[in-house]
């Protein structure tokens, strides 16, 4: 922080996440301690690289203001991604009540006798935030399951458990389609032994029905025999 009689000033350091092909934003907080209106205005020493917003303004007694720098994209970065680039930033007391439309050049020229105070600002590079990089699952011992991490940065959880569930179904189909075929065959299994059951019946009914004719035959032959020998006696 620079502590001047006018303002203060957090950080000193414009610090850039360097990304190619794309605008940067960064700032800084301006803070008014004194009881007057300060006016400031921000110098670069590239000013076709970076947009200022405000460039020039009025601090009002005891308050803050936020000023945004934005760097235009890049298209190469510095081999040892250090830049010289640098801000001068000025503040002056202006007269109360003071708005950014009474601010004007000569305002902050020493020369004509102006309380001046300047602050330098360095440019630095820095290296972008770097995506933790996704763990497989179970690679640290002791560890809990961590979801799936896809290259477009969305997470496999659902994906996971939909096909859990899938797979779930399935094999409930499958035990319950065995339990029906396991109960079809056993009542198959019945069904077969009680044929050959009914099977044997009707053999031995049939052997019994054969049996008894041959007795009644035999019984009839006999009769017939004793009758013919008694009718031949008294003859």
């Amino acid at each position: 922080m620079s502590a001047g009689e006018l303002l203060n000033i957090e950080p000193l350091e414009l610090k850039f996440p360097l990304e190619l092909k794309k605008q940067i934003s960064c700032s800084f907080q301006l803070s008014n301690k004194t009881e007057n209106h300060v006016a400031f205005k921000v110098k670069t020493t590239n000013p076709k690289k970076y947009c200022v917003r405000p460039n020039t303004g009025i601090v009002l007694p005891r308050s803050t203001c936020d000023v945004i720098v934005t760097m235009q994209a890049q298209k190469e970065a510095p081999a040892d991604l250090v830049c010289r680039d640098k801000f001068l930033l000025q503040s002056t007391v202006a007269s109360p009540g003071a708005t950014p439309k009474d601010i004007t050049g000569d305002m902050f020229n020493k020369e004509s006798g102006n309380l001046v105070e300047e602050c330098k600002l360095k440019v630095i590079y820095v290296s972008p935030p770097q995506p933790p990089s996704p763990v497989a699952e179970g690679s640290e011992e002791g560890s809990s399951p961590r979801p799936l991490i896809f290259e477009n940065g969305s997470f496999g959880g659902s994906e996971v458990s939909r096909k859990f569930v899938d797979t779930y179904d399935r094999s409930s189909e499958a035990r319950s389609l065995i339990s029906k075929l396991t109960e079809e065959k056993a009542a198959a299994v019945q069904h077969s032994k009680r044929i050959r059951q009914e099977l044997e019946l009707l053999r031995h009914d049939s052997n019994k029905s054969r049996g008894g004719v041959s007795v009644v035959i035999v019984i009839v032959f006999g009769l017939l025999g004793i009758i013919l020998g008694y009718t031949l006696k008294r003859t």
